[in-house]
């Protein structure tokens, strides 16, 4: 049977996320029951469950014929299929992809990760990444026949000119971007956003109540943000809103990636802090030392997150006077393991706030751990998805980064 088109698409789409969801939240229910609830013909209910049936997305549970009374066939009764991935979260980072998937409940079910050198150019990014979801669904016994739709966070500003490809990427030519290659391996739809603002948007939607106006600031390889308006993601005009690693907070700083000099990622960002430390007669190599010495209570170390965190303060500071978040949320392994740089940059916050102001935003440290950038996109899917009607209008995505210079 050809596929619909058009209006004839949408429709049928709608339709299908009907039907899917009364399905999780009703359970096993027979096709005619399903038509009853949701005031579609018999028709239409069968030729969406068949083909739902075909892609694996549903599975026939039992039938009800404990149930009927008299004569006549026992009706099948359809459910969601449990080792169906329904979203798919992706979560490109300098040296490493995350992915997870949700199931049509919108719960995830399975994550992972896989590393990849800091210089990795993309068909060896892509490959990674493809490589580790083949890898998830194989060990969760997952399949992707019903896959819906794909988050992908990458690094750097995002654009409308998309990210080229080199032509070593298998049989794909120049000007091929990361969405045509998920697009192209799973026929499903692709959005595209910078990695750290749908961490943002998935540390927003963890706080109580879920949504609201969050500023969120990531301590990384490199310092990257978000800004989430009444639960909708900010991107700006060209993709840049969030980028706070590149707010100058030192003057006659470091020099940094992206051109100039001083910038927020040349002072707080993890290999930063790690730099600082060592210059100064700590050997610190890796975040795991720093922990370590955090714990010895080592005043060098001590002094190098007080000033990092200050410059931070700063930054975030200039921002909630422009914003005026409800919420700041500091992320990044580094927020985790040395709280004096969070209370650093809270008390700078709370002194450069605007004198007489009731109020200061509350400023507490990330909950979802590495995994908010994929769980950020595959929020973001939600956005767009029937199945989640009250959900904010997505701010429209782009197709791939311009440049990884900036990258968070």
């Amino acid at each position: 049977m050809p596929k619909p088109n058009g209006v004839h698409a949408l429709l049928r789409q709608t339709h299908e996320d009907r039907v899917l969801r009364v399905l999780r939240e009703r359970g096993a229910l027979a096709r005619g029951e399903i038509a009853r609830r949701l005031g579609l013909s018999r028709t239409t209910v069968s030729a969406i469950t068949s083909d739902l049936l075909a892609r694996g997305a549903i599975i026939v549970a039992d039938t009800d014929a404990a149930e009927r009374s008299g004569s006549g066939r026992p009706a099948e009764r359809l459910a969601l299929d449990p080792r169906a991935g329904q979203y798919l979260g992706v979560d490109f980072g300098h040296r490493r992809v995350r992915v997870v998937v949700a199931d049509a409940s919108h719960d995830i079910v399975a994550s992972g990760r896989a590393g990849y050198d800091d210089g990795a150019q993309w068909p060896t990014r892509l490959d990674a990444a493809l490589t580790l979801i083949n890898d998830v669904a194989r060990e969760h016994g997952l399949h992707f026949g019903a896959l819906q739709a794909i988050g992908i966070g990458v690094p750097g500003p995002v654009s409308t000119a998309g990210l080229e490809l080199a032509e070593s990427w298998g049989r794909m030519s120049s000007g091929v971007t990361v969405g045509d290659v998920f697009q192209d391996r799973f026929s499903a739809p692709v959005i595209i956003d910078n990695n750290m603002r749908f961490a943002a948007l998935a540390e927003a939607m963890n706080l109580p109540g879920g949504g609201g106006d969050v500023v969120y600031a990531r301590l990384a390889d490199g310092v990257g943000g978000g800004v989430v308006v009444a639960g909708r993601l900010v991107t700006g005009a060209v993709g840049l809103a969030g980028e706070l690693g590149h707010v100058r907070a030192v003057d006659g700083g470091l020099g940094c990636r992206c051109g100039k000099s001083g910038c927020l990622e040349t002072v707080a960002s993890a290999p930063a802090v790690l730099a600082t430390c060592t210059a100064r007669g700590v050997a610190v190599a890796d975040l795991d030392e720093l922990a370590l010495q955090i714990e010895r209570r080592h005043p060098v170390v001590d002094e190098v997150l007080r000033e990092a965190g200050a410059a931070l303060g700063r930054v975030l500071a200039a921002s909630a006077m422009v914003l005026n978040p409800a919420h700041i949320i500091i992320g990044g392994e580094i927020a985790r393991v040395a709280p004096a740089l969070v209370t650093a940059a809270r008390d700078t916050l709370h002194f450069e706030r605007l004198p007489g102001s009731a109020t200061a935003p509350e400023v507490r440290v990330a909950e979802l751990g590495d995994d908010d950038g994929a769980i950020g996109a595959i929020a973001a899917l939600f956005h767009q998805s029937p199945l989640l009607a009250g959900y904010p209008e997505p701010v429209a995505s782009a197709a791939a980064p311009t440049d990884d210079r900036r990258s968070s």
